[in-house]
C-alpha cells in the first residue's frame, strides 16, 4: 500500500545502508522478557532502549525504557510485532519530508521540521509539580506527567537547569515542531538522496533523525529513528506560528505530488489493491490499538 497503512517500519529500516541505522530487533510475536534480554546481549543493546511496534503512528506504544521493571510493565501489555531499538542519545531530532519521481535520480526535500521535547527549566524554587503547572504544554498532559514522575514531583530544579520530561518526538506527547524549511539545500537533497538510493521503490516518505547537529547531519552523520511512507505528512506545518491556510495549501501540495507519483507508477504497471483492503488493515489497526492503548494519556 505503498507506506499507508500496515506496512512494516522494519522492513524498511533494514533497507538502508548499515551507516544510518540503529540495532533493532523485531520479533514477530511479543515477546518474553528472557527472549527479549537474550536479544538485547547478543546485539550490544543496553538500558535505556525504544520499544515500539512493528506497525504504527502517532507515537502508539513507543516508549523509552530505562530498566527492568519498565521492561516488565511494557511487556505486560506489548502489541503482537514488536521492534527493540538502541536508544541513539543524540540531542538533535528532525523530520525530513524527502518524494522522487519514478525515473528520477535526483529527489526533493519539501520540509524540514526540527523536533523540541517537553521540557521544564528550574529557576531554583519550584518543585517540579509547580514547574509543571508553571508550563501551558505541561498541563495538556498532565496527568501522564504526575504519574511518570510521582517520585520526583517535589524535587527543586536548580536554577537554568533543563529536565526534559518526553524525549518520545510526537505532538500527543507534548513535542513541540518548529518550521526549518530555511535548512533545505541542494547539499541536503544529496546526502538524502544517498540514503534513499538503497530503497526499493522509496518515492514520497519522511525521515525521522537523530543527529549531534545539523552541520553533522549534512555530512551524513545521523541515525535513522524510522521511515514513514505514504502516509507521512509535512511535519512543519504544526509550527505554531504556521497559519492554518498555509499549512493546507502545503499539505494539498504534498498530496498532489503523491497522486502524481501515484499516477506514474500505475503507468509503469503496479495495481493498487482494491479499496477493501484498505479498508480491512485500518479495521484490523485500529482494533490493535484498542486492545493495546497507551497506559498513560
Amino acid at each position: 500500500m505503498g507506506g499507508f497503512s500496515n506496512y512494516s517500519k522494519y522492513d524498511i529500516l533494514r533497507q538502508l545502508a548499515p551507516k544510518f541505522l540503529p540495532r533493532t530487533v523485531l520479533f514477530q510475536s511479543a515477546p518474553t522478557l528472557a527472549l527479549l534480554k537474550q536479544q538485547m546481549q547478543q546485539e550490544g543493546i543496553s538500558y535505556p532502549v525504544i520499544l515500539k511496534p512493528d506497525q504504527g503512528e502517532r507515537g502508539w506504544k513507543v516508549e523509552k525504557i530505562s530498566n527492568e521493571t519498565q521492561l516488565i510493565s511494557y511487556l505486560s501489555d506489548a502489541p503482537e510485532k514488536l521492534m527493540l531499538q538502541e536508544y541513539i542519545d543524540l540531542p538533535e531530532e528532525y523530520g525530513i519530508m524527502y518524494y522522487r519521481f519514478p525515473g528520477h535520480a535526483t529527489g526533493t526535500i519539501s520540509s524540514v521540521m526540527k523536533r523540541q521535547f517537553l521540557t521544564v527549566a528550574g529557576d531554583g524554587n519550584s518543585t517540579l509539580i509547580e514547574l509543571f503547572q508553571q508550563n501551558e504544554r505541561c498541563m495538556y498532559h498532565i496527568k501522564r506527567l504526575t504519574t511518570k514522575f510521582k517520585n520526583e514531583l517535589e524535587t527543586v530544579l536548580p536554577a537554568d537547569e533543563e529536565m526534559i520530561l518526553e524525549e518520545i518526538g510526537n505532538h500527543n506527547r507534548g513535542t513541540t515542531f518548529f518550521s526549518a524549511q530555511s535548512l533545505i539545500s541542494s547539499a541536503l537533497v544529496k546526502v538524502f538522496d544517498e540514503a534513499s538510493s538503497t530503497l526499493n521503490e522509496f518515492y514520497f516518505g519522511r525521515y525521522d533523525v537523530r543527529t549531534h547537529s545539523f552541520d553533522e547531519m549534512l555530512k551524513g552523520n545521523f541515525k535513522v529513528i524510522e521511515v514513514n511512507g505514504a502516509n507521512s505528512e509535512p511535519t512543519h506545518i504544526y509550527d505554531p506560528d504556521m497559519s492554518l491556510w498555509k499549512a493546507y495549501r502545503d499539505l494539498f501540495h504534498h498530496w498532489t505530488i503523491l497522486f502524481r507519483i501515484s499516477m506514474q507508477n500505475r503507468k509503469r504497471g503496479f495495481i493498487p489493491p482494491p479499496a477493501k483492503d484498505f479498508y480491512s488493515a485500518i479495521r484490523s489497526h485500529l482494533k490493535e490499538k484498542a486492545l493495546h492503548p497507551n497506559k498513560i494519556d
